[in-house]
């Protein structure tokens, strides 16, 4: 992938991450959406690719736009498939809470790989590159977090997992405090945490339970960038899941998934605060500008960077037509 173009991506998630910013705390959860949807789209459509949604808002009888299959860019680029979630916590922009997000991620076809995740549930296991090879879905909670903590060189109850606030999730939750380990609830959108648990300097260690399958596509894409490790497993709650994730997915559907199974190769992943959270500071207005604080990685280089951008907002031009009068 052109060693430029993940700055492109960049503005993406920028762009989406402003237009959602409009509506934090307002309670408007569908036009917190629309407006993120709109901004990334028109973003992605003035960009020279051959761009197709692998993973988007959902079918196109169900979305307006972004949605699976869509083909966006301008004509002379090449091939990309594109994996995003415009906004990352509805219920968490439109309540002013934290972790809500604006992210993609990208791979150029015949370079990498995004699988095309079925709708359904995923149970996730999402570790830093110091407990990549230790951690094992297998086994019980008690059991990972154990080795985490020792390859971490931590007591376990010094380790932080994190995990969605529901109810199913009652005996996860209680086998790691039994355990001693503390537990960070997160009340909606597990994608931010768990790309926290991939930086070191979040506080956050893992990140364990059920959460959307398409979420957990775009998660593994920063996971391949960072060296840490990704553990999967479908899980189908509703009648038609299982048969239509056979057509999709390549193998048995039953199996643990890994990282590479889920993302690989030349891989571009890139998400902007919303509101401020475990992985970064929310949009911020002052004086006429916007500031925003963003993540890129690279899976070809491992290259992560953090990006600060000041954003000067347009004069409102009745304001400036009556300082002229």
């Amino acid at each position: 992938m052109d060693q430029y173009r993940h700055l492109d991506f960049l503005r993406v998630t920028e762009s989406a991450a402003l237009a959602a910013s409009k509506w934090v705390g307002k309670g408007k959860h569908d036009e917190a959406d629309q407006a993120a949807c709109e901004a990334m789209r028109n973003e992605l459509n003035s960009m020279e690719m051959d761009a197709t949604i692998v993973i988007g808002e959902g079918e196109r009888d169900e979305a307006p736009m972004l949605f699976i299959g869509e083909k966006l860019g301008r004509p002379g680029g090449p091939e990309i498939q594109i994996a995003v979630d415009p906004l990352e916590g509805t219920n968490l922009c439109a309540n002013g809470t934290p972790n809500a997000i604006a992210v993609l991620a990208a791979a150029v076809e015949g370079e990498g790989y995004l699988m095309h995740a079925p709708d359904c549930y995923m149970e996730k296991l999402v570790v830093g590159p110091e407990c990549a090879g230790v951690v094992d879905i297998t086994v019980p909670a008690r059991i990972n977090v154990r080795l985490m903590a020792k390859a971490l060189g931590k007591d376990v109850d010094e380790c932080i997992i994190g995990i969605l606030d529901r109810p199913r999730h009652q005996e996860l939750i209680a086998e790691l405090r039994d355990a001693g380990c503390r537990v960070h609830l997160v009340p909606d959108g597990d994608l931010s945490v768990a790309i926290a648990a991939l930086d070191p300097d979040s506080g956050v260690d893992g990140l364990m339970g059920i959460g959307g399958a398409p979420e957990g596509v775009i998660t593994a894409a920063a996971v391949l960038c960072t060296g840490g490790e990704m553990q999967a497993r479908l899980k189908f709650t509703i009648d038609g899941q299982r048969e239509r994730a056979e057509k999709m997915v390549e193998g048995d559907v039953d199996r643990v998934f890994r990282t590479q199974d889920l993302a690989r190769g030349n891989v571009t992943f890139a998400a902007t605060g919303i509101t401020p959270g475990d992985l970064l500071k929310g949009v911020r207005f002052r004086h006429g500008s916007a500031y925003t604080e963003s993540i890129v990685m690279r899976s070809s280089n491992h290259t992560i960077r953090r990006i600060e951008t000041t954003h000067r907002l347009a004069i409102n031009p009745l304001l400036d037509r009556r300082k002229r009068n």
